[in-house]
Order: C-alpha cells, then structure tokens, then sequence
C-alpha cells in the first residue's frame, strides 16, 4: 500500500485552495489505469489528493499504480476484496480528506480543466449547491473521440427532470461536497449484492438531486470510455440495474405527482429497452415494449424506421461502407490535453419535448417550495 507522506498531506491542506480528493475504483484496469491517473495528474488545479481503491483486481492494476505514485505523492492505493464498485467508492470517500470529493473511473479521462471549473463554480454558490457535473464525449479505447454525449442540461432543485433525462450521463463527471456525499450514505452497494450493479452513480444523483441544488459546467471535459470490458458494456445487467434505481427513487419519494411519476418510469424504460435489445435478451425486449407502445406509440413507430435504414446501409456495397470507415477513422480526434472542450450544443427539441420539459420544470420549482420553503430562490 502506498501513502501520501504527512508533509504532503499538510502541504495540500494549508493550500490556499480548497482540497479535492479524487476517487478512483480500479477492478482489473491494467489497460487503461495509467492514462487515467495521468488524466487526473495534469489538472490545472492541483490541490488534489488522488485515491485509486484497488477493488480486488487480479492483474497489474495495483503494480502500476504504485509505479506512477512514485512520481506524484498525491497519489494513494489502498486495497480492498472485491466488493463492486459502490463500496470501492465509499471506500474512497471514507478515506478522504478534501473538501470535493470527485469520482473517476479507472478507464475514463478528465480534460486538464476539469476539476478548476467545477470547483470555481461551487465556490460562489451557497452550501444549498452541493454538487457540479460537466458534460462528455464517448471515447474508444484509443482516446479517440466516437461522438458527444447528451447536450441537455439543467441546474438548481432539478429532481424531477434528472429522473426523467438522466442529466450527468456517467460516474466520471460529478464532484460533490464531501459532507453531503456522506450525509446521504455514499453508494449503495446493495445493487451489486443483487447482481444488478451498474448505475449506482444514477441512484447517488438522484438521492443528491432530491434534496439540493446542482450546478453544471456546460463543457464536455470527461472522455466517457466505451470498450468490450466497461460496466456499462453488460447490457442486461445496466438495463436491470436502472429500472431498480428509478423504482427506488420514486418509491422514497412518494410526493412527486402522477405526470412524473409515469414520464420517468417510461424514459426509464425506454433506456431498458435499448439493453435488452444490445443483449439479445428477445423476451425483456418485448416486456419492455409492451408498455412503451401504450404510452409513446411514436416511439416505436420510430425504431421501425429506424430498423429499415440500419437494413438499407446493410445493403450498401460492402466497397462504400469501408471507404466511410476509412475516412471516419483519418478524420478520428483524440481526448486529450489538446483538445478544446466543447461547449454546450443546442440540443434539438421538439415542441413536445419542450412542453414536456416546460411541465417537468415546474414540478421542480413545486417540490423545491415544498421541501424547501426557504429556497424559493436559487
């Protein structure tokens, strides 16, 4: 195991800026551990304490860990059994020291500014703000940016429309008051015990958006890795894992009108339904389905279409599709410090969504004079 020294802790203590404690899980990230920590190293803000929680691994990921610490003694490994990713995490949380605690998955990447604009932007707002997130790109296992994330954003008391858009996206883009991540209890680990893990992240958001504030940095500064071994890539699991977490949420918060109740068990849903389907899983698929047909029969007139455009470009001469490969690949970009952050896109929105959206907002506004009276204001 490997420790920050008791100079260095004081020296990133007594910094005239508040400490963050970075937080990495690590079970078998061997391919990707070292780029990820020196994604984390390049900060531009460096009062940072980085704590990679080797969650049982079997390969290298620990060795190698321990060789880049000895380059940055910001950098502690602590080693536990293999509990899944919420324990690894609270496991982090626990051992912290900083004001911020901010999540990193072992195989994702931060931009350099990452942690200096989340940070400027909770300092000049009240303790009622208690977390920020940034926006991402999905990246492949090159670095090489595939596509950006969601562009839909929102701030304040924003529980109801987080249960329905999912705002944050991913666990690498979220930095929170340590005290308040305490306050709600951490991760919940149970998911994991159930088989079910995969979207911990979503269920500690939504327990944060219940009840506070949320700040957003409109910027894509997180590489969300898409690979064949990320969580995410067990599609059945992420899919299960979901509709468990939503469940959850509604059921603590039972104050939450039927309009939003009904709107994020549908969204929830759909998102579910795209899993199955990654997974092969025909039956869920069409469980799935089934509701989704009686409340947005759009949305599967929509995948019919879809599904005949996929069958035409299958179609294409096989001569076309590889030279828009090739060319998909040449004009490929990297996440990398080289990279400008893009800024927040104008998401298209169609009357509907907006209506929608309109209705979800003023749920918010409701809830938050409800269980806020004080904070009528933002």
């Amino acid at each position: 195991m490997i420790s920050v020294t008791d100079d260095d802790r004081r020296r990133a203590l007594n910094s005239d800026q508040p400490l963050v404690s970075v937080v990495i899980p690590a079970f078998n990230a061997s391919t990707y551990i070292e780029r990820t920590l020196r994604s984390a190293m390049r900060q531009t803000y460096t009062a940072l304490e980085i704590i990679v929680v080797n969650d049982g691994s079997t390969d290298d990921t620990a060795k190698l860990v321990e060789q880049t610490a000895m380059s940055d003694s910001r950098i502690n490994l602590l080693s536990t059994p293999n509990r899944g990713v919420a324990a690894a995490r609270n496991t982090g949380i626990e051992a912290s020291s900083g004001r911020f605690v901010a999540f990193l998955d072992a195989d994702d990447l931060w931009h350099p500014t990452k942690i200096e604009k989340q940070v400027n932007a909770l300092k000049r707002l009240s303790s009622r703000w208690v977390a920020v997130y940034a926006l991402h790109y999905v990246i492949n296992e090159d670095d090489e940016i595939i596509r950006p994330g969601s562009s839909d954003v929102a701030r304040g008391y924003i529980y109801a429309r987080h249960l329905n858009l999912k705002y944050i996206g991913n666990g690498s883009a979220l930095l929170v008051r340590r005290d308040v991540a305490l306050k709600i209890g951490g991760f919940d680990s149970s998911y994991a015990a159930a088989g079910i893990g995969g979207c911990e992240d979503l269920d500690f958001e939504l327990k944060l958006a219940a009840r506070y504030f949320i700040e957003v940095v409109p910027e894509r500064l997180v590489g969300y890795r898409k690979h064949p071994g990320s969580m995410s890539s067990n599609h059945l699991r992420m899919g299960k894992s979901a509709l468990e977490v939503v469940r959850r949420s509604l059921a603590a918060n039972p104050v939450l009108p039927r309009y939003v109740i009904g709107s994020a068990i549908d969204a929830t849903r759909k998102y579910a339904f795209w899993e199955f389907r990654q997974a092969r899983r025909a039956y869920l698929s069409l469980v799935t389905i089934l509701p989704i047909l009686r409340s947005d029969p759009q949305f599967v007139v929509r995948l019919l279409l879809e599904k005949s455009l996929r069958l035409m470009q299958y179609l294409r001469p096989a001569s076309v599709i590889a030279i828009g490969e090739d060319s998909l690949r040449m004009n490929s970009v990297k996440f990398d410090d080289q990279v400008v952050p893009s800024f927040l896109d104008c998401p298209s929105e169609t009357p509907r969504f907006r209506r929608h959206l309109v209705r979800l907002a003023a749920v918010d506004a409701s809830l938050n004079s409800l269980l806020h009276p004080e904070w009528k204001r933002l």
